[in-house]
């Protein structure tokens, strides 16, 4: 699956629902939240204290 950095959490779960438990499993649980529909997957990460390119590695291997 192809996913940037700078897509949204929104279209990221549009495109490949299931990329969720790999976020609910990163500490993401505010999945469903509006902010996820404007965040990219790179500012969650950060906002999470998460390692961005291994969160990217996890959801490429979908």
């Amino acid at each position: 699956m192809e996913v940037s950095k700078d897509m949204t959490i929104g279209e990221l779960l549009k495109k490949a629902p299931e990329a969720a438990p790999v976020l609910l499993g990163a500490g993401m649980h505010c999945i469903g939240c509006p902010a996820s529909q404007g965040e990219s997957i790179e500012e969650a990460a950060m906002v999470h204290g998460l390692d961005v390119d291994a969160l990217m590695q996890q959801l490429q291997a979908l």
